[in-house]
């Protein structure tokens, strides 16, 4: 009897012992998801797109990686670039000397929009917190949601924002994202990704913009909110021209 006791507790610790992993930490998410976005191509690949009628590319230099933006303004073309945290712009081929005010208004802007078009490349970088909240469906799709904060040091000027991402549990695609920020009296955004295209291993998208105000709904709940219908959309993030190019 004592013999068939101890069988059952082996096979029973065997048994536990092989069974996979029932649920997945928020790193391995967002390991999986930039792995099936691009991975390795983000850090080997000079990445250009229009948008809003400006040219951006970024590349890496020395293993540092370089922004920047191209357009016209009063008639004058512009180039700004952020390399090792410096901003920089050149209007003809003048170096223009900007106030750390403006310099900080243009480099957040620049590094905003080659934010969200590289997602969700970025969401390992040293400053980001990210915390599993749960498992919810959106439109009969299953997705993990992921909560991202930011340390204070290396977050940025917007390091209070706080995010989230919806990751397709099947695909490992985000499919969604919100956010709620401070500047200029704050608020919260919910996008949806659509019109995917993968160009030389990374993927894009565009995104429908809602806008919510923070005194009527929680940035936790937005992913219902969606689902109810009760958005305003605010704008259409679009790419145009999009193009990678390997580095040698």
């Amino acid at each position: 009897m004592r013999f068939l006791y101890f069988t059952v507790l082996a096979l029973l610790w065997v048994s536990c012992k092989e069974q996979p992993k029932s649920e997945l930490t928020a790193q391995e998410i967002v390991d999986r998801a930039i792995e099936i976005s691009g991975g390795d191509h983000y850090e080997n690949s000079t990445i250009s797109f229009t948008f809003r009628e400006l040219d951006y590319s970024s590349t890496w230099e020395n293993k540092t990686r370089k922004l920047s933006r191209t357009g016209i303004k009063d008639s004058l073309r512009f180039v700004d670039v952020l390399k090792n945290n410096t901003f920089e712009r050149k209007v003809g081929d003048s170096l223009v000397i900007l106030s750390d005010s403006i310099a900080t208004v243009y480099s957040n802007a620049l590094n905003s929009v080659h934010y969200f078009t590289h997602l969700p490349y970025g969401l390992n970088d040293p400053a980001v917190n990210k915390d599993l909240l749960g498992e919810v469906k959106i439109k009969e799709d299953n997705y993990y949601k992921i909560k991202v904060t930011f340390d204070q040091e290396g977050g940025g000027d917007d390091f209070e924002d706080v995010y989230l991402y919806w990751i397709n549990k099947e695909t490992f695609k985000a499919d969604y994202l919100a956010y709620e920020f401070h500047v200029n009296g704050g608020g919260i955004r919910f996008r949806s990704a659509y019109n995917e295209l993968y160009v030389n291993g990374i993927r894009f998208v565009d995104y429908n913009n809602y806008k919510f105000s923070p005194q009527k709904v929680s940035l936790y709940d937005t992913d219902k909110e969606y689902e109810k219908g009760n958005l305003e959309l605010l704008s259409k993030i679009e790419l145009e021209n999009v193009d990678v190019q390997p580095l040698d």
